[in-house]
């Protein structure tokens, strides 16, 4: 009873901390497409959705959160995520940076949604998402007026720049990291840059054993940190918001394993929880209390390596592994060319091939850059 009045009290201390994070505000300026000289690999082919690893830290790592400021960008990332038309499939918040595993939906496809006499009330309606009532009634006035002067070209490209916000990774993840800053800074009374550098992005095949390493790689941070030995015992991931009920956070996870969108209960998270613990985790035996297997450490998957062996995908995120921030793309030989093939300007003409083998891993996992220098730590 004591421990459930401690997190009733702290949750109460949360939402007075939280007032600002959780108001609705007016409208960020549109992402400017400049990308501060980091390489970056988008989806440009007929798939429905590409899937995104995205990375970003404090400046010089030197910038800790506190568990309310964890809250905070938590919030944020799922409140821009449901305006943004992204699905937040995984994430987990650290000390000085945060991971995201983000799939963006082809902006037309998703944009039927608005289409036809309906849809552009359905728009303001969503748009209640982020903005207050009172700025969204100002807008569809506004909108209203413009017609009545004959200016229907004008009101349209009023309409087309608040829809190029959706289903953009780069306005994601900028409007993320600015409406964070803000309340961040505000709330330290502090100015200037909060993150280092703009993200990072890995672009990562939306199924099989390279959507399953890099979720479990992103969930399992705080285990490769020494912060907790189950991931489901650190409050800012996926994973334990999964374990904890939350819906959202269930069906996110269910496109990792496969299962129906509602299907966490019914074998979704069984699954989820063998991926993360199928090669690595110790087993207990039926009564949970005598060992059966040991886990494999990050100093066992080391030694491994050191004595030129292999590792399996669920030994290799038990290490920080630089091909899932920096590798520019991550799945099988043939997406990863495919890939390479419609970003083949960005590459010189030397250049023959994009698929290049993770050399550690014993599956068939390759990425598009070949990291030869601090690769796996």
């Amino acid at each position: 009873m004591k421990d459930m009045q401690s997190t009733h009290r702290q949750d109460q201390s949360f939402e007075t901390h939280l007032l600002g994070i959780n108001a609705k505000t007016a409208p960020y300026m549109a992402a400017r497409s400049w990308s501060g000289g980091r390489r970056r690999i988008l989806g440009k082919g007929a798939m429905e959705s590409y899937t995104y690893h995205v990375m970003s830290r404090t400046c010089g790592g030197e910038v800790f959160f506190d568990d309310v400021e964890k809250e905070a960008l938590r919030r944020v990332l799922w409140r821009l995520a449901d305006f943004s038309g992204v699905r937040l499939v995984t994430y987990c918040i650290m000390g000085n940076h945060f991971h995201a595993l983000v799939e963006v939906p082809k902006r037309e496809l998703w944009l039927e949604r608005f289409a036809g006499p309906a849809g552009e009330e359905r728009l303001f309606d969503h748009l209640r998402v982020l903005y207050s009532k009172a700025y969204v009634d100002c807008l569809r006035t506004e909108i209203a007026d413009l017609r009545k002067l004959g200016l229907e070209a004008l009101a349209q490209m009023k309409l087309g720049t608040i829809k190029k916000r959706f289903c953009d990774l780069s306005v994601y993840m900028k409007e993320v990291k600015e409406r964070f800053s803000r309340w961040f800074n505000k709330r330290r009374e502090r100015k200037g840059t909060l993150w280092m550098e703009r993200y990072k992005s890995v672009m990562v095949e939306g199924k099989g054993e390279p959507l399953h390493t890099m979720a479990a790689y992103i969930d399992l941070n705080p285990v490769r940190a020494g912060l907790v030995v189950d991931p489901k015992d650190y409050r800012w991931c996926g994973y334990a918001e999964a374990t904890s009920g939350i819906r959202r956070a269930q069906r996110g996870l269910s496109k990792i394993t496969g299962t129906k969108v509602d299907g966490w209960e019914k074998g979704g998270a069984e699954a989820y929880r063998s991926l993360l613990f199928s090669s690595g985790g110790e087993i207990k035996d039926a009564q949970n209390v005598n060992v059966v297997r040991l886990g494999v450490t990050a100093d066992a998957a080391r030694k491994v390596l050191r004595e030129k062996g292999k590792l399996s995908t669920m030994e290799l995120v038990r290490l920080r592994v630089r091909y899932f921030s920096d590798g520019l793309v991550l799945g099988s030989r043939e997406f990863v060319e495919s890939i390479f093939t419609e970003n083949r300007g960005q590459f010189g003409p030397k250049r023959k091939t994009g698929a290049r083998k993770i050399g550690e891993a014993d599956a068939a996992l390759y990425s598009l850059r070949q990291l030869r220098v601090n690769a796996l730590d």
